[in-house]
């Protein structure tokens, strides 16, 4: 996929003739390092720091208390009646579940909140992305890592041309 839009990319330019290529203006922009050094990016990361030992705490609180639960039933296995060891069993089966559902629900909570984050300080670099090269003149602007166009001036854009020959090529070919 990188190569089909370096090579497109690449078209384009050497297409577009000496005219285009002397006055275009191409910048890239590593989304990834923004979002780890930014200061929106910076303070989510700590806010999702804090609720991982915030989470953390509770979560050993409750393995002590089910290793001593296990203990308990293991020591007092050969006193107890089938009946109250089947009993003290299911109730630590039921602890352990539970203790299991509480660790799965905090994971996707933090996966959540961590997502949410990334997504809604993206949306904020994009407009910046496009206010800049606007303001400064940028014919294109790329995303260094994926190599997606994050801006790019209206009169380069190829969609509709593209969505125009393509349907002519392929409308009369399901037609057949």
């Amino acid at each position: 996929m990188k190569r089909l839009i370096g090579l497109t990319l690449i078209m384009l330019l050497t297409s577009a003739g000496a005219a285009l290529a002397a006055e275009a203006k191409i910048g890239y922009v590593d989304l990834q390092k923004a979002l780890n050094l930014s200061v929106a990016g910076k303070a989510a990361k700590e806010k999702i720091s804090g609720k991982v030992k915030e989470y953390e705490t509770i979560v050993e609180s409750r393995q002590e208390e089910l290793r001593k639960l296990k203990e308990e039933l293991e020591k007092k296995a050969l006193l107890l009646s089938e009946t109250a060891r089947a009993d003290k069993e299911r109730d630590y089966q039921q602890k352990l579940k539970e203790f299991q559902r509480f660790t799965k629900d905090i994971q996707e909570e933090l996966q959540q909140q961590d997502a949410d984050h990334t997504r809604r300080i993206l949306e904020e670099l994009f407009q910046v992305i496009k206010e800049v090269g606007v303001k400064e003149k940028y014919t294109l602007v790329l995303e260094k890592t994926e190599s997606s166009i994050l801006f790019a001036d209206d009169q380069i854009d190829l969609t509709a041309r593209i969505i125009k020959a393509y349907d002519a090529r392929f409308a009369t070919e399901s037609t057949k």
